[in-house]
């Protein structure tokens, strides 16, 4: 595999342990700015573990992170954050709620003083999400899917580098569910925003990302039997963003590549070796230990 070069996000060797259990096991990646990461894996790999280690939540138990070269530490307006049950807070409005980490930087006067501005910036901001009738509601008076936009609105008031977002559109009906992918795909389109998207849905992982990887813990290396094995990245492959093209989801290629990364990742039965991995993307790149791979795979 290649060596990584310079990217926005840069994860080296990254293990996460959790006591004696291994969650985590040499995970290798790098993410260009304006990309759509989407990462699917079976349940328990670790799919929101890595994302807690890229907001900074959690740290790793080796291995390094890096965001625009420097050493990602605790959570910062750099990364935002949307999770699946919105995240709002049911007391405030929804103007109040988008602007609430503009107003949390501020001190009191400054607020107040800053009144009228703070409100001007976050109307803008429901007006791009296309809610700006719906600002002085209450996130009670909302659909799912129009908090959900709240939840993203607030999270770009803060103009992260990143915006993170764990199974955001999981509790949407199927229907409000492709409209909050098409929604997200024509906001990348304007904004060209670098987001990493968790999912277990492989259709919407194809379907909203520009780049696909696959987390998982069915795999086979050189250290024989009995050995606890973390996730590992076992496929990345780039992919052509296609903005409002829902039909593309019954296009035979779109569904054989579902189910070749099923193959890759979810199935027990089928454990791929270290050597062989499906790490199609040109910025893939993974470092093995000499008693992983010692040889050729079997």
């Amino acid at each position: 595999m290649s060596e990584p070069t310079a990217a926005m996000l840069s994860i080296e060797d990254v293990r996460k342990e959790y006591g004696s259990k291994v969650v985590l096991e040499d995970v290798d990646l790098q993410v260009s700015e304006g990309e759509i990461c989407t990462l699917v894996g079976p349940s328990g790999c670790g799919k929101s573990t890595l994302l807690r280690l890229i907001l900074g939540q959690e740290f790793p138990t080796r291995g390094t992170l890096r965001i625009d070269g420097s050493t990602a530490g605790f959570p910062d307006p750099s990364r935002g954050i949307v999770f699946q049950r919105y995240g709002l807070y049911p007391h405030l409005s929804v103007i109040d709620n988008v602007t609430l980490g503009r107003t949390l930087t501020q001190g009191v006067l400054e607020r107040r003083r800053r009144r009228a501005e703070n409100r001007e910036a976050g109307m803008a901001m429901l007006e791009r999400v296309r809610l700006g009738a719906h600002a002085d509601k209450y996130p009670h008076e909302l659909s799912g899917g129009m908090q959900q936009r709240v939840a993203i609105a607030q999270s770009l008031m803060m103009k992260p580098r990143i915006l993170l977002m764990d199974e955001p559109f999981g509790a949407l009906d199927p229907d409000t569910r492709e409209e909050m992918q098409l929604f997200l795909l024509e906001l990348w389109e304007e904004e060209q925003m670098t987001i990493f998207f968790v999912t277990h849905d492989l259709e919407e992982a194809l379907f909203v990302g520009t780049r696909i990887l696959v987390l998982s813990q069915y795999y086979s290396d050189d250290r024989g039997d009995g050995v606890q094995r973390g996730s590992r990245i076992v496929a990345d492959h780039h992919l052509a963003p296609i903005a409002s093209a829902t039909h593309v989801k019954n296009d035979p290629e779109f569904r054989r590549l579902i189910d070749s990364l099923r193959e890759d990742g979810f199935d027990p039965a089928y454990q791929q070796h270290v050597r062989e991995f499906n790490l199609k993307h040109s910025d893939s790149f993974q470092t093995l230990d000499g008693d992983v791979a010692s040889g050729a795979p079997d």
